[in-house]
């Protein structure tokens, strides 16, 4: 069996999986839709700069559920290694039907090796977010969250890049019984229309863990990103 037949069953599982998961204990469940726009451009050979803009979609894909403005820099070490310093600014709905207003900063570092026609990626991010005084009853206490996320891509030397993605989220600062609270599990495909410009389609599943009524999200998405 190759390398591809496998990773290919590993996929299967992983989302086979989840969608059981969600279908046997979930309670609480959602359709939704996420839409992101997003600009790069390069400073130096190794450093670049990007800026992008994101609506989610939720309630059945009935109303805006967030919105979200992000910056961020980025430095490639070497052919293997970046390390990226983002902010994010968000408008998040809150049952009363207004948005509450949050802060968001993270810091990634990013690992790739290719072994054709797989190339790996691995990402892990520590993030903090604090929202608004006056709009949360939890305003000005930081959320501290490690991130890490393993992405699998089928270089194909086309211009469709079929992929998988698996992500933990790990809470820092709100000590609980496990270690994990969300899990995603994504996969799509990318499309190249030129060089400088690329489509982003992707099917993905968002489960809380380890509280008492988890919500599952069953999400679709499309992104276009351009670089300069």
């Amino acid at each position: 069996m190759g390398l591809q037949a496998v990773t290919s069953r590993i996929s299967l599982v992983l989302i086979s999986g989840l969608l059981l998961c969600g279908t046997l204990k979930a309670q609480v469940k959602d359709a939704g839709l996420w839409t992101s726009f997003s600009l790069e451009a390069k400073l130096t050979k190794k450093a670049s700069v990007n800026i992008s803009e994101e609506l989610r979609f939720n309630e059945n894909i009935s109303e805006l559920g967030t919105a979200f403005t992000e910056a961020g820099i980025s430095y490639k070490l070497n052919k293997n290694f970046q390390i990226s310093a983002n902010y994010r600014f968000t408008q998040k709905r809150r049952v009363e039907d207004n948005f509450n207003l949050k802060h968001r900063g993270y810091f990634d570092v990013k690992y790739e090796k290719k072994l054709k026609p797989i190339q790996f990626k691995f990402r892990s991010r520590f993030q903090d977010e604090y929202s608004e005084f006056g709009t949360a009853s939890d305003a000005g206490i930081a959320k501290y969250y490690l991130r890490n996320k393993l992405t699998l891509e089928w270089d194909l030397d086309k211009a469709f890049k079929p992929y998988l993605s698996f992500e933990l989220f790990s809470p820092l600062n709100y000590p609980r019984e496990y270690f994990f609270d969300n899990i995603r599990a994504t996969t799509g495909v990318e499309y190249s229309i030129t060089k400088n410009q690329k489509i982003d389609l992707y099917y993905m599943i968002q489960r809380e863990l380890n509280v008492s009524r988890p919500e599952t999200d069953f999400i679709m998405g499309i992104g276009y990103s351009f670089k300069l």
